[in-house]
């Protein structure tokens, strides 16, 4: 769910509605980071570095593990030129020996996460924009975890205060009573701040980690708005019309879960949570699988936002394909002109954007913006039968990422992230197979069908316009 929504249905007061709307304006103010032009190495010239739990491995070691990650006989020249020009910008380190797993839409998603927790032997960490007492297959959330709880399972939980202040305080106060650690993400309330007030910092991540082992990671929020009802579909909030949700999250087993570990304890001491028992939960955690992945944590304080970079390198070093799911598509002009720049090379960029959404500004904000890319070659696709929610990029067959991040600038200035870079053809071609089903079952739309559009449209689309910056 997107702030610009969560703004318009979860305060309870005009006066508070209206305070944050003054510090949302102040805080887009933040200028969005310039990165200057990929320079591609030469063949050979940069060697990636991949780390196993035993350490980095041998550069004939990392060469090997390439060459297992690619399918045609292409893709690991194609997978050596990303990941030389990604390394010079990423700050996650790249991982290898991990197993993953495309999880589709809230039902999928929650029987992954209640599976997880209910299985969990020591620790449950985790850290959402939005929770609620949500529920699968009969058990609600707030009922697991006190249950595991009292199995004696430490249960430590982030959430952030704008995002969940729909959240009833009864159900908080039911965890906290039941001995569950509670840190709320920059609360809105100041007199409720143990840290620096900065309400237009939102903690967008959706991070679940269980012993250490097993992360859960993506679009998806523990919120009513994924649950399964008896048709198998995605149910609105209460007293909504029921919309299916599109989502996608990863699962992941393996040395990379630490990576989620430390992003979660990092957020837990900044925000002053109260001390943990923090010795079990860096588990010596083998070879899971063959997938290498880099996970990558980004917060407003920082000068580049390492998905931001890296995104943007592969976008600019793609030469077949870029296939771009977001929920909400309000591009940076880095993002906008790197698109644009790629379908003029001939690389086939498609976009999976919504016709119909939950934040109607952004989606005003995204429809400015089709023309130009429509001129360029840009293919877009739109939703109309669905909620889009889901974050996902797969460039050139090789390089896919799944993540909290969406296609705007508060992604980029305002929001705490995390997200996943997997390397490979096989990730790379199931989520070429997810994006083909969701265009399978969306509109295309044509450079002349588009400039024929209404005149009010236009008009919204320029309102909106003014607001870019904030969504």
């Amino acid at each position: 769910m997107h702030a610009a929504a969560i703004l318009a249905v979860t305060r309870p007061t005009g006066a508070l509605l209206l305070a944050l709307a003054l510090l949302a304006g102040l805080g887009a103010c933040a200028s969005v980071p310039q990165i200057a032009p990929t320079a591609i190495p030469a063949p050979g010239t940069v060697k990636p570095e991949i780390i196993s739990r035993r350490g980095p491995l041998t550069p004939a070691q990392s060469k090997a593990v390439l060459q297992k990650l690619a399918t045609e006989p292409g893709d690991a020249g194609l997978l050596q030129r990303h990941l030389a020009t990604e390394e010079e910008v990423a700050g996650g380190p790249l991982i290898a020996g991990n197993r993953t797993r495309l999880l589709r839409d809230g039902p999928e998603t929650f029987r992954a996460m209640f599976g997880a927790i209910g299985n969990a032997k020591r620790d449950v960490n985790l850290e959402y924009y939005i929770i609620e007492d949500v529920a699968y297959d009969g058990m609600h959330l707030g009922d697991l975890l006190i249950a595991k709880r009292q199995a004696g399972i430490a249960i430590n939980v982030i959430y952030d205060s704008y995002g969940s202040g729909s959240t009833p305080d009864a159900f908080f106060d039911r965890l906290k009573g039941a001995g569950i650690k509670l840190v709320s993400f920059n609360p809105v309330n100041p007199l409720e701040s143990k840290v620096a007030y900065a309400p237009n910092e939102r903690d967008h991540r959706k991070i679940l980690v269980v012993d250490g082992q097993v992360a859960i990671v993506g679009g998806v929020n523990l919120s009513t708005a994924y649950q399964s009802n008896p048709l198998g579909k995605s149910s609105g909030p209460p007293g909504t019309t029921q919309d299916q949700w599109r989502d996608t999250d990863l699962q992941i087993e393996g040395p990379a879960v630490a990576e989620m570990q430390k992003l979660f304890l990092e957020h837990w001491t900044a925000q002053k949570g109260e001390a943990l028992d923090t010795s079990a939960m860096f588990p010596a955690n083998g070879p899971n699988g063959p997938a290498v992945v880099r996970v990558l944590g980004s917060s407003p304080g920082e000068a580049m936002p390492d998905y931001y970079a890296a995104l943007l390198t592969a976008i600019r070093t793609a030469e077949k394909s870029i296939w771009l799911t977001t929920a909400y598509f309000a591009p940076t002009p880095d993002q906008l002109g790197d698109l644009k720049d790629a379908a003029r090379r001939g690389v086939d960029v498609r976009l999976l954007l919504p016709g119909r959404s939950d934040s109607p500004l952004s989606l005003a904000v995204a429809h400015s913006h089709y023309t130009g890319l429509l001129e360029t070659g840009v293919k877009i696709f739109e939703t109309f039968d669905i909620i889009l929610h889901a974050k996902t990029v797969v460039v050139d067959g090789v390089w896919s990422s799944i993540g909290s991040s969406n296609f705007d600038h508060r992604s980029v200035i305002a929001n705490d992230e995390v997200d996943v870079v997997v390397l490979g053809s096989q990730a790379a071609q199931e989520l070429e197979d997810l994006f083909g089903a969701d265009q399978a079952g969306a509109k295309p739309l044509t450079l002349q069908s588009w400039r024929d559009r209404p005149l009010w449209g236009r008009i919204k689309e320029r309102f909106a316009l003014l607001w870019e910056k904030m969504l």
